[in-house]
């Protein structure tokens, strides 16, 4: 079976030389971070469906940046792109004005750091998580796991519209002293909507011999199009209302090539460079609805990333709570969701990084267009990476 990506990306408008310098950071980092991701999430979901976000892991990833010192702080800013601290606070700065000015769409993002009754959050760390990651900041009993995980998911729900549900198990909490949480949400209309008679009953290719049936959305528009030869793919871009939103389908020739286009994207540059071909045609579209939730266990798939010090003793989070020992994360988790249908598209993400003192023992590693056959498929809005999975039918 075959594997389908999605990837939603957030941009805005810059102005100035400054700005122009940190969009491109942004966008480089996010877009390499998102493929190596990506690539280490599908290993784990073989022929199954799947929807991420390394967009929203970035930010946490950012937050134990600047709460830490020496070599896992190098470590978490090269993981993500980012040169110096300096220029990751500049860089968030940005990602709140890209996504505040967003037009046609409703993409909203949340953050919250939970600290233990009795423990305080470093002064520094304090204000640079407001200022720049605008988070909440709350002491909570963890002591009594039940009430503070259902608190805590109470506040994901409200986040996400009630997408993403018990993010956090009361039974994880045992060593947990903080926790950074952050969600994201994001809403589209199609500007070309499909009709609910127009869909129809059809076949979708698994493989070459396996088919299911899937509800198939249809209509035929003028819209960004290539057949591309590096991909062996076409590529079809479909605009959310506001035009600065869309989902980007890439489809192989072949039901069987899926495998292979995943490995070509592993560089992203290969997409850019492709995308940048489209011109506007008139296209008979048939896509199915579809409908995704994932949970990954992100210790696994960071660790393959090569990050790894932030899960040792050698995390050194020295900066994010005051007067207390060493720190280190312990576990981490994303749950992600994805709907698409005649209306539009509908996603959201939720994360959660535990902090333990290291001298708790170290957890394991946690383990035509017509596309009737696995595809990968870009949400963006703007440029930036936000979401991206894969899709094998239902």
């Amino acid at each position: 079976m075959k594997p389908l990506l999605l990837t939603l990306f957030a941009l805005v408008a810059i102005t100035t030389a400054g700005d122009v310098g940190f969009e491109q950071i942004l966008q480089n980092g996010n877009n390499q971070f998102t493929a190596r991701m990506f690539y280490e999430v599908a290993k784990e979901n073989k022929g199954k469906s799947f929807v991420l976000s390394a967009f929203s892991v970035i930010t946490p990833l950012a937050q134990l940046a600047l709460a830490s010192e020496g070599p896992s702080h190098d470590e978490l800013l090269n993981a993500i792109g980012f040169p110096d601290d300096k220029t990751t606070t500049e860089v968030f700065s940005l990602i709140d004005e890209k996504d505040n000015s967003i037009q046609g769409v409703e993409l909203k993002k949340a953050s919250k750091v939970y600290i233990a009754s009795g423990l305080k959050i470093h002064e520094e760390f304090a204000k640079v998580s407001n200022s720049v990651f605008h988070s909440e900041i709350a002491n909570i009993n963890f002591g009594d796991a039940e009430n503070a995980a259902n608190e805590i998911n109470a506040w994901v729900e409200d986040q996400t519209n009630n997408r993403i549900k018990k993010l956090v198990d009361r039974d994880d909490l045992q060593s947990t002293i903080a926790m950074l949480v952050n969600a994201l949400y994001f809403k589209g209309t199609w500007k070309y909507r499909f009709t609910e008679s127009s869909t129809e009953i059809k076949d979708f290719y698994v493989t070459k011999a396996k088919t299911t049936k899937v509800k198939m959305m249809q209509q035929t528009m003028s819209s960004a199009y290539r057949d591309s030869e590096k991909l062996k793919s076409k590529i079809l871009e479909l605009p959310y209302a506001g035009d600065q939103a869309s989902l980007l389908i890439v489809l192989p020739h072949e039901v069987e090539y899926i495998g292979s286009l995943i490995e070509l994207l592993r560089d992203p540059n290969v997409l850019v460079e492709e995308a940048q071909g489209m011109s506007k045609v008139k296209v008979e579209v048939s896509v199915p609805k579809f409908k995704i939730e994932t949970t990954t266990k992100l210790v696994k798939v960071l660790l393959n990333m090569n990050v790894t010090k932030v899960f040792s003793r050698e995390a050194k989070l020295n900066k994010l709570l005051a007067n207390q020992g060493d720190l280190m994360i312990t576990d981490a988790v994303q749950k992600a969701f994805i709907e698409v249908n005649e209306d539009g598209a509908e996603a959201a993400a939720a994360n959660a990084f535990y902090v333990s003192y290291s001298d708790f023992p170290e957890p394991p590693p946690k383990n035509e267009f017509i596309a009737d056959h696995p595809f990968v498929f870009y949400l963006k809005a703007h440029g930036d990476i936000i979401f991206n999975g894969v899709f094998y039918g239902p």
